[in-house]
């Protein structure tokens, strides 16, 4: 059977279990009373009070059939077609939190709360409270929600623990509510600690575990044995849907820095560093002069990003920050997004085979040029329907956008419209129309207000490629 990915889904479900007994093996007798009395009672009883589970509900609204909907059709049947009437259904999810602060502040999964119109917290002694979210951050796959104990009450919370600590093999404990059969606790060990390359969220670095996470995890606790939090279960590979021994978790560190943005309301402003790398192979570290490969090679940097001001140039490679290493682009990513803003960062670069440090201001991305978010409007125009805006730093990072962070950024596209019949989509950068560079909304405004001999000539970068269309006026 093939191996699949599953960002672990929170819908109740049925399942059969099989089992038979193993096979007798050796083992040694113990050798004292502590040796036969060995628990995880005392971490469990300290842990688990923390721990919640979530239930979530939201209304969909869907028409009989899609056929209503089409503008076509409605324009012969009207909008007060018998069966027009949208029907209602309830979908109800299920997963975990963890409570993290005695007043009621906890996380979760985005995915567990998303879309969401009610969410209900229900503590381990079956209190249930009402929880409104404080950030959803779908690019980390966190949510930070808040519920209102009694007057006077403390809840029970679980302190963070730096994960950069970890080290493969250390033992933990993962709890959560798998398939709704109540809370549920198991044991395994730290398989890895820096797993990137899963395609999980934006933020591919994660906590690796055989602690048995199953569907119904979903924003449970992965807990050390000083009982303190080392990440928010998120993933699990299968075959089968269960739990195969591999299980996926978001670093505390960055749960960290999402939960720190929620406690005062901020919005939530990761750092720039304004780089696009790649990863150090063999064939390119002996080009480079270097013994082994490891680390990120800088192809692209903002002139403007502080990096830069202090000093990184094209050609360099990264190998650690703050003294820790950087073996891909994700975990470079997210060495970066676990940095305050404000503070100061310290690079290992490796430069002509000569290795040295350079230090430079954390700072957030900068909102310029504006985005001016302006919808494409006019009669015959081949951009009519896209929502554009000025690409910037601040807008790059807030979207996940991977390329350059300039040019004009298709935001939307409109159903039906002249950019959608084009194939203009999300994502796309408009570069140039009839052989003028578009550098603003504004001039791309201008430029679109007349044809060019024959129509309208567009140059439009869609990933790595630029694609060339031509428009009949």
């Amino acid at each position: 059977m093939r191996r699949i990915l599953i960002v672990l889904p929170m819908l109740l479900v049925a399942a059969a279990f099989a089992g038979g007994p193993s096979s007798a093996q050796q083992r040694a007798l113990p050798q004292s009373r502590e040796q036969v009395m060995l628990s995880y009672a005392p971490l469990v009883r300290q842990a688990a009070p923390a721990v919640v589970n979530i239930y979530s509900r939201r209304v969909v609204r869907q028409r009989v059939s899609p056929l209503l909907d089409d503008p076509f059709f409605q324009r012969f049947f009207g909008q007060a077609f018998p069966n027009s009437v949208p029907r209602q259904r309830v979908e109800q999810s299920l997963g975990s939190g963890v409570i993290l602060s005695p007043d009621g502040l906890l996380v979760t999964n985005h995915h567990v709360i998303k879309d969401a119109d009610e969410i209900t917290v229900v503590l381990s002694d079956r209190r249930e409270f009402e929880a409104r979210v404080a950030i959803s951050d779908e690019r980390t796959d966190l949510a930070v929600l808040r519920i209102d104990p009694p007057r006077g009450e403390a809840l029970p919370f679980i302190e963070f623990r730096d994960s950069d600590d970890l080290e493969v093999g250390d033992i933990v404990l993962a709890i959560g509510n798998p398939f709704g059969v109540g809370q549920t606790v198991t044991s395994g060990i730290i398989s890895a600690v820096a797993r990137t390359g899963v395609g999980i969220s934006d933020y591919n670095f994660f906590i690796q575990t055989d602690a048995a996470i199953n569907p119904g995890n979903s924003g449970g606790a992965l807990v050390a044995m000083d009982g303190r939090l080392v990440g928010i279960n998120t993933a699990i590979f299968s075959r089968s849907g269960g739990s195969q021994g591999i299980g996926f978790a978001v670093p505390a560190n960055m749960v960290r820095t999402v939960v720190e943005a929620s406690r005062d309301g901020s919005k939530l402003v990761r750092p720039w560093i304004g780089v696009s790398a790649q990863t150090v192979t063999g064939e390119m570290a002996s080009a480079l002069g270097m013994a082994r490969p490891g680390g990120v090679l800088v192809e692209r940097i903002d002139p403007r990003s502080p990096a830069a001001l202090a000093g990184l140039r094209r050609g360099d490679v990264i190998a650690a920050v703050n003294g820790r290493a950087v073996d891909d682009p994700d975990s470079l990513r997210f060495r970066i997004a676990t940095l305050p803003v404000g503070g100061r960062a310290v690079l290992r670069v490796l430069r002509k085979g000569e290795a040295s440090e350079i230090a430079f201001a954390v700072a957030a991305p900068p909102e310029d040029p504006p985005r001016e978010v302006t919808r494409i409007q006019g009669r015959g125009n081949p951009l009519g329907g896209a929502v554009v805006a000025n690409l910037s730093p601040a807008l790059a990072e807030e979207i996940g956008f991977p390329g350059p962070a300039e040019g004009i950024l298709v935001m939307q596209v409109e159903q039906p419209g002249a950019a959608a019949r084009l194939g203009i989509e999300p994502g796309d950068v408009i570069l140039r129309v009839n052989d003028r560079e578009v550098p603003s909304v504004r001039a791309l405004v201008q430029a679109l207000e007349r044809p060019g001999r024959g129509g309208w000539s567009l140059a439009i970068r869609r990933g790595e490629r630029v694609l060339n269309a031509q428009v009949q006026g």
